[in-house]
């Protein structure tokens, strides 16, 4: 099954040019949307870990995990970052996979504000990302095949 933009291969597949019925359905521009927002936000959020742009992301860390750090907490958020942005890739190339990689990691985060326990808004939020997340992998069952 051909799709306009990401095509059978995924959003850089080739075929990316070739249209059909299906790519006017509801369900596919649902999966055309989670594919570019779960491919930004992890690639933009993990390079905001490096520049800190949009807010100093040491702050979210528990203290409970920091204590069990052998490394300092900007030193660990630099780490979050690099595998923010290999999820924000993943999901690009791979989303059948990519999804419930970036799934799981929200789960982290939400534990990680959870502990904190300054952050429930956060959490509450950071849950809907991971059920958007779900989604995405769900309909990149059908999608990208």
């Amino acid at each position: 099954m051909e799709h306009t933009l990401t095509g059978r291969h995924g959003m850089f597949g080739r075929h990316a040019a070739t249209t059909d019925v299906a790519s006017a359905a509801p369900s596919y521009q649902a999966y055309q949307i989670l594919h570019v927002a779960f491919t930004l936000a992890p690639l933009l959020a993990g390079l905001d870990k490096f520049f800190q742009l949009l807010v100093n992301w040491d702050m979210y860390l528990a203290p409970a995990v920091v204590k069990m750090l052998p490394i300092t907490a900007h030193q660990f958020m630099l780490v979050v970052g690099v595998v923010e942005i290999i999820a924000g890739l993943l999901v690009a190339i791979r989303p059948k996979i990519g999804a419930y990689v970036v799934a799981l990691w929200l789960l982290g985060i939400i534990c990680n504000l959870l502990l904190a326990a300054n952050y429930y808004d956060i959490a509450l939020r950071d849950f809907g990302l991971m059920l958007g997340a779900l989604a995405l992998g769900r309909l990149s069952a059908e999608y990208n095949k």
